[in-house]
């Protein structure tokens, strides 16, 4: 009998090209038809055959207290219900601009949007604008949101079909981005050496999650820092991922770190469509209405978003909230790492606050060539088996995971159960 995931998904790519919104939902890279979800609460969401699965992706890392939230879903409900948008200033905005300041000491002011990747375009238009440079230096494998400029060897949905650009970007707009390796101190420093009096930005991802989990050798975020400062460059951390989801204070935190230009997502809209950048006053400053650089957002910091998003910003402040996270989260990555090796199993793995990254690999990997050389088909079939089990990892095997705070002793044990029982029979 066919399911009615496989009916939805037939129809889908009647009308939505290949039957998704975003490409990596597809299952193109692990095989098989995409899941099809209907409602979620807590550490669980349902698909529309009523099975359930232990979620491990978490909407690709918005809910950092699980799904349905009690306190997030109020806040939606009573903001809903006066109006959903205005086009206008609210006090609400600025109540949580005020605090995203308040939680970053790296930013002074802040400008709300509505995705990652307007973000991360207008942070990039804004240290050109800034600098009065053209060329931006990233890292590949990092992904940074589908604008023109930052689709050049990008990791994430591109990475996954092994076309790490994207057609329709003009080759003079993909010459203005260079390109070099994660973590490779020397090649920053050669750049540099290079085009310093070009270089308008380095964004990166500080602990990169759209290659799987790549954490930054000791030194590699010092040496931006002190290369962007001695060149006149603007360091741009993209913590769309790791924002309020490794930390309370950020990766910048974690790592002692200060971007001069922070990109946040995810965790700040609460399962909502919501974005910042932001910045020293200085830099900020440039944008309009104030300065020549322009951006604006009809939907910008509309009330609903920063609703939910402020009720999450509430609750991870609480005490022992991130202990509690990271806690959790390691526990997850040592207990299958464990079964793994039990069986003789080739799988690392780790995690950071609330993020982890599982590797059928011989080592945890430190860069983008090294999640290259990771069995793909065993991750593949690692994947459909614990999916019939009921537990959703992330359907690919170039992306991070996600635990929120929901996740407990049940869903641990259930998800061990499974990869014993996967890896037993491996």
């Amino acid at each position: 009998m066919t399911s009615r995931n496989q009916q939805l998904f037939e129809q889908s790519q009647h009308y939505i090209p290949g039957g998704v919104n975003s490409p990596v939902r597809a299952f193109k890279s692990v095989g098989g038809t995409p899941v099809f979800f209907q409602r979620g609460q807590g550490a669980y969401f349902w698909d529309v055959d009523s099975k359930p699965y232990v979620d491990y992706v978490g909407s690709w890392g918005p809910l950092i207290l699980g799904h349905a939230h009690p306190e997030v879903i109020k806040a939606v409900q009573q903001t809903a219900a006066n109006g959903l948008t205005f086009g206008a200033p609210t006090e609400a905005e600025l109540d949580i601009a005020k605090l995203i300041c308040q939680l970053i000491p790296s930013i002074e002011q802040v400008r709300l949007v509505s995705s990652g990747t307007e973000a991360g375009m207008s942070a990039i238009r804004l240290a050109r604008g800034y600098t009065g440079r053209s060329k931006i230096i990233k890292f590949e494998g990092c992904y940074h949101g589908h604008d023109d400029a930052l689709l050049v060897k990008a990791g994430s949905g591109a990475l996954t079909f092994g076309n790490p650009s994207s057609a329709g970007v003009p080759l003079e707009t993909a010459g203005h981005t260079i390109v070099l390796d994660f973590n490779d101190i020397t090649g920053i420093e050669q750049a540099f050496r290079q085009w310093s009096e070009e270089i308008a930005a380095v964004i990166v991802e500080p602990v990169a999650g759209n290659m799987n989990l790549i954490t930054p050798k000791p030194g590699f975020l010092d040496q931006l820092r002190l290369l962007c400062t001695q060149h006149g460059s603007v360091l741009i951390f993209d913590e769309v991922m790791t924002g309020f989801r490794v930390g309370l204070s950020c990766a910048q935190g974690l790592y002692q770190i200060k971007p001069d230009l922070t990109i946040l997502g995810k965790v700040i809209g609460g399962g909502m469509p919501m974005a910042a950048f932001g910045g020293r006053r200085e830099i900020m400053q440039c944008l309009a209405p104030l300065g020549p650089v322009y951006q604006a957002g009809t939907l910008s910091g509309n009330p609903v978003a920063v609703a939910a998003g402020m009720a999450t910003l509430k609750q991870i402040q609480l005490p022992g909230f991130y202990d509690q996270l990271s806690a959790r989260t390691q526990q997850l990555v040592d207990g299958i790492s464990t079964i793994a090796q039990k069986y003789g199993i080739t799988f690392h793995a780790q995690s950071v606050g609330g993020m982890f990254g599982l590797y059928f690999n011989q080592a945890v990997p430190t860069s983008f060539a090294e999640i290259m050389q990771s069995d793909r088909a065993a991750f593949n079939r690692f994947f459909h088996a614990m999916l019939e089990e009921g537990v959703y990892f992330a359907p690919s095997a170039f992306e991070a995971g996600f635990v929120s705070i929901a996740h407990g002793d049940e869903e641990m044990e259930k998800t061990f159960s499974a990869a014993e029982k996967i890896f037993k029979h491996w």
